[in-house]
């Protein structure tokens, strides 16, 4: 999968996403990540939404492997954000617009 994929949002917003190739160098840069099930058809259903500040300490690594347990095919979608307040925000409206069910689970 290296196409963008747009994610639409409660408030009606679109966010363009782009697949992570997880043996690539990442930007040490702040970012949101959606973590999503690959169905037999291709389409994408999101269960979990995450932001970090830092992309290339690879945080979201941890939630992926989480997603993967139950998701075994479960790939990982970037969105470059410097701003915590917009990438906080974004997170949010993805959440409610998905009700990924991994998120708000420990």
């Amino acid at each position: 999968m290296t196409r963008q994929i747009d994610f639409a949002g409660a408030s009606g917003a679109r966010y363009r996403y782009t697949p992570i190739d997880e043996t690539r160098f990442l930007p040490p840069a702040g970012a949101n990540y959606v973590i999503a099930e690959i169905a037999e058809d291709g389409e994408l259903h999101v269960v979990y939404a995450g932001e970090t500040d830092n992309l290339a300490s690879q945080s979201w690594r941890t939630d992926l492997e989480r997603a993967r347990e139950t998701y075994g095919s479960a790939t990982v979608l970037t969105r470059l954000n410097v701003t915590r307040a917009v990438r906080e925000a974004e997170r949010r409206d993805l959440i409610d617009a998905y009700h990924p069910p991994l998120n708000g689970q420990a």
